[in-house]
């Protein structure tokens, strides 16, 4: 295939694996941050007449990040759109491979065997008020519980469930794992947070963006969970 002159990321994780591979899009998200990079709109709301002013021979989403009506918006402007499908760390390897090969990049990915249960459970909150989590068809479950941890969520199909406070205090977590993205959780919300259980703040994108990331990710994730389960025992 041939290699794109220009490309749109419309996703975090692709912008940042694109750099690590010495390709710089043209146009990205403003939550790739890259200021660098002319920003073309949000993950949710594209400027779609942006991106085809800049005509761009390829534009990358992901069905997770991006709406299916941005997705037919850009393919009705004749413009070729790569659409990837991340929902568990078992993706992560097809799917960079097939953008890797679009790219002519050698990249191969290989996780370390999946921890043993650490018998430790754990509530991710992604937004308060109202208080939002990850559910089973996410890479964030996918990856904790490829380190041993089992997320609590209720019994929801969705990806994203809202809760209220009664389903939050059913839910007794023996930890909160509270991320930096996409709500920006930090030391203000400590007290907050640590009504329900122990809480530890945690990067965001570790436990979010995948591609080149995910190895580094799970290294670094694995160590503060080991550090978090010694201030336990």
């Amino acid at each position: 295939m041939t290699v794109p002159m220009t490309v749109v990321s419309l996703v975090p994780s692709v912008t940042e694996t694109l750099m690590a591979w010495g390709v710089q899009p043209i146009a990205c998200t403003r939550f790739c941050e890259r200021p660098e990079i002319e920003s073309v709109g949000g993950t949710k709301d594209p400027d779609v007449e942006a991106i085809t002013a800049l005509a761009p021979d390829l534009v990358i989403v992901d069905r997770e990040e991006n709406r299916l009506e941005d997705y037919q918006a850009l393919l009705r402007r004749n413009l070729t759109v790569e659409a990837l499908h991340v929902t568990s760390l078992s993706d992560v390897s097809s799917q960079i491979a097939q953008l890797a090969s679009i790219f002519d990049v050698d990249w191969t990915y290989s996780p370390a065997p999946p921890k043993m249960s650490r018998n430790l459970t754990a509530f991710v909150p992604i937004w308060r008020r109202p208080w939002m989590t990850i559910g089973s068809q996410t890479y964030g479950v996918s990856l904790l519980e490829h380190l041993g941890i089992k997320v609590l969520f209720p019994g929801s199909n969705e990806s994203y469930p809202t809760l209220d406070e009664e389903t939050i205090s059913t839910l007794s977590p023996d930890i909160v794992l509270a991320p930096s993205e996409p709500y920006p959780f930090g030391k203000r919300h400590l007290k907050e947070l640590e009504l329900i259980a122990p809480t530890f703040l945690v990067d965001g994108q570790d436990l979010f963006w995948w591609g080149s990331r995910t190895a580094d990710a799970l290294q670094r994730l694995d160590e503060q969970i080991e550090t978090i389960m010694q201030k336990g025992s």
